[in-house]
């Protein structure tokens, strides 16, 4: 499209808003964005804890109910939507003409997105419960016409109580399927508050017994439940992500037609920090490795007693709570992707190193991990995974000279093979 033209369709657009309407009054469409935080940070004290933590400032009722909300693990957050009725609300109207809720109570997946805009993850979202104040102009008693009554009365005659039994009226008292979260609610002469759970699908809503010329919420406050991913299975980092609801008569959160929300749209915006720990400690000593038969040298020293293998096993320490790989480098490699020792003369014979981890970490498979063999090429060991956040666990490097190979070496005048054999823990896969 050339400047032109778009010039044209904006004033076609507006001569046909001023035939219809004789006022051109154009359609913005206005969000309210919500930001919602977590984050996955290893705890030594608690390592079996891995999930993330919900690090939203706390707002609208959990803020005042944080026991109740742990209990229930729900969070909440106050939005800044308000509404206000377009017309009066007459008594006894049909359900779309007066207050009534129909929100996203069903789960909704959203991807979050790594920082580095390659790897992401699933998250699931659903509210669950909504509340607000609802505001009324004139005050309820003038409303019902009954000065005389306590509040707690007139807000349940003007919505449908009745004189012996006016609890069904208020708003403590949802109409089915919808029911009341909490049991304590607060009235003043010109505001009532509520806080409904509303079903999957369903709506609810209250019935007017008096006209009420001027009705109104407050800021509307959600109630929402969290499914977040598995955060050993995701790269340390930030992901980002965000899902939108419509606001307003058939859409997401549905208030019926009487009632016009401030915004039309509603964003959460999600941000997920995960951090890992990823440690390998060897011992002290440990970095030199001496291969011996067993028993050591003096059998066949001794006995004359021939050596049919030669072997060290190697502890070490590891702290994880991420995937990682393992492979290694070599000073002198040899046949099928392995690592070599070498004497004076160039002499070579083959070093099988092989890896024992502790409970708590398993291959991609969910197998255990036990005298794993290591190659240069690292086929076998892409991919371990932690069950839990693994800290401070011994495991085991197994070196071993083979009886072939042992038996070649003692025909040969060389009492001195070495080599440098890296082993490669690798995070980054």
């Amino acid at each position: 499209m050339n400047g032109l033209d778009g010039i044209k369709r904006v004033f076609k657009i507006s001569a046909v808003c001023a035939l219809l309407s004789g006022l051109l009054i154009p359609v913005v469409a206005v969000a309210d964005v919500v930001e919602i935080s977590a984050e996955f940070v290893p705890d030594p004290s608690n390592p079996a804890f891995n999930s993330f933590k919900n690090t939203t400032p706390p707002s609208g009722f959990c803020a005042i109910q944080p026991f109740w909300c742990n209990v229930n693990k729900v969070f909440s957050i106050q939005s800044n939507i308000t509404a206000e009725s377009k017309d009066p609300i007459l008594a006894n109207h049909a359900l779309r003409q007066g207050p009534m809720f129909q929100i996203p109570a069903q789960w909704r997946d959203l991807e979050v997105f790594h920082e580095g805009g390659i790897e992401s993850a699933t998250v699931q979202l659903r509210v669950v419960s909504i509340g607000a104040n609802y505001l009324l102009n004139p005050s309820v008693r003038e409303l019902i016409g009954r000065p005389e009554v306590s509040l707690s009365k007139a807000h349940g005659l003007l919505w449908g109580g009745r004189e012996t039994d006016y609890s069904i009226g208020q708003w403590s008292s949802p109409p089915r399927p919808c029911r009341s979260t909490i049991n304590v609610h607060y009235y003043e002469n010109t505001w009532g508050s509520f806080y409904w759970t509303v079903p999957d699908g369903q709506a609810c809503g209250k019935t007017a017994a008096f006209d009420i010329p001027s009705f109104a919420y407050s800021r509307l406050d959600l109630m929402y439940e969290l499914v977040t991913p598995s955060p050993l299975k995701m790269k340390a980092g930030i992901y980002t992500g965000r899902v939108r609801y419509g606001v307003g008569p058939m859409m997401d959160f549905d208030l019926g037609d009487v009632m016009v929300p401030s915004d039309n749209e509603l964003v959460f915006n999600f941000t997920l920090k995960v951090d890992h720990i990823f440690k390998v400690e060897i011992p002290p000593g440990g970095n030199t490795v001496v291969l011996l038969p067993q028993g050591g040298w003096q059998a066949w020293m001794n006995q004359g007693r021939k050596p049919t293998r030669l072997f060290r096993d190697q502890t070490f320490n590891i702290w994880t709570s991420t995937p990682f790989k393992m492979s290694l480098e070599c000073e002198h490699y040899a046949a099928n992707s392995t690592c070599a020792l070498q004497d004076d003369k160039n002499n070579q014979v083959p070093v099988d190193v092989s890896v024992s981890l502790p409970s708590g970490l398993s291959d991609a498979e969910r197998q255990s991990v036990s005298r794993r063999r290591l190659r240069v090429d690292g086929v076998g060991t892409e991919n371990f995974e932690p069950a839990l956040y693994v800290d401070r666990k011994p495991g085991t490097l197994h070196f071993e000279v083979s009886k072939g190979a042992v038996e070649e070496m003692l025909t040969r005048d060389s009492r001195h093979y070495s080599g440098d054999i890296t082993v490669i823990w690798d995070s980054e896969i």
